[in-house]
């Protein structure tokens, strides 16, 4: 039996992995898939691929974009969920605010620098016309974190996926101001240098296992009740959410890579432009 380590956040886009691995798919290959939720985030996976203490993170793709571009040696291996992430604008839910447009000025809680929440409120920014170079931050650390600070006063606004935070919208913790979509596909597998180097065999395994459930995954008998109850969510949300998600199976597009590496350096998010070859893993 061989350990891979993987990560991914604790969210309902990562069930098909969970699902694969409670019904021992990965064991009938001889893989021992051990897996890590990260509620910090992708900063904290890019931390952790870089120091090669997991193998394989299901990842936000601009993040680790300027991760691989400031020397990250891990690669994008395959596309995973290929629609956008919709992020929500939230702030506490007792501020009089109810515009983004009044979020100008103020500064805006992130999970980590070059977490999703960092690098997406630059894209909101520059979409409403604001000074990106202006753009003031306060890290919390994870979504309880955020929860924490909004609710014991702090202005700050917070982006963080739009159905992970819509129960503590629906409770009144924060309060939604409007959604930014990724302009990409907003997940990625990435894999270390080191693990692809001599696990080629053992990676197409594990891409062929999780490919399996999620071409299939929307017509699971019942899964929008699996997903609500699991996740603690309404099932009407889930049903939405499902509607609008798609789960990729192969490998990301040129277009797409040079649609994420020019939007991160009009940002000045990175120093240039670099070759597919830097971020996409080819298979021999």
């Amino acid at each position: 039996m061989k350990t891979v380590k993987i990560v991914g956040v604790p969210e309902h886009f990562n069930l098909p992995w969970h699902l694969a691995i409670e019904e021992g798919a990965f064991q009938d290959r001889g893989i021992n898939l051990e897996w890590t939720d990260i509620p910090e985030g992708t900063g904290r996976m890019c931390q952790l691929l870089e120091d090669n203490e997991t193998d394989l993170a299901i990842i936000l793709t601009e993040g680790l974009v300027k991760s691989i571009s400031q020397g990250n040696p891990s690669k994008i291996v395959q596309e995973y969920i290929s629609s956008p992430l919709l992020w929500g604008i939230h702030v506490a839910a007792n501020s009089e605010r109810s515009a983004v447009s009044e979020l100008k000025n103020d500064k805006i809680a992130v999970s980590r620098m070059g977490s999703g929440s960092h690098l997406m409120a630059y894209v909101n920014a520059q979409n409403q016309g604001w000074d990106t170079d202006s753009l003031q931050f306060e890290i919390i650390s994870n979504l309880d974190g955020a929860i924490k600070s909004l609710s014991e006063g702090s202005n700050a606004y917070f982006m963080w996926e739009h159905f992970t935070t819509k129960p503590f919208v629906d409770q009144g913790i924060f309060k939604r101001l409007g959604d930014c979509p990724t302009p990409w596909p907003c997940f990625v597998i990435a894999a270390t240098s080191s693990f692809l180097e001599s696990n080629e065999r053992l990676l197409k395994h594990v891409l062929e296992i999780i490919n399996i459930y999620t071409v299939d995954f929307k017509r699971i008998p019942s899964i929008d009740r699996t997903l609500a109850n699991r996740y603690h969510q309404q099932l009407e949300d889930i049903q939405d959410w499902l509607s609008k998600t798609t789960w990729g199976q192969n490998q990301i597009t040129l277009q797409t890579l040079n649609d994420v590496q020019q939007r991160l350096f009009s940002l000045q998010l990175i120093k240039e432009v670099l070759p597919p070859g830097k971020y996409l893993y080819s298979k021999p």
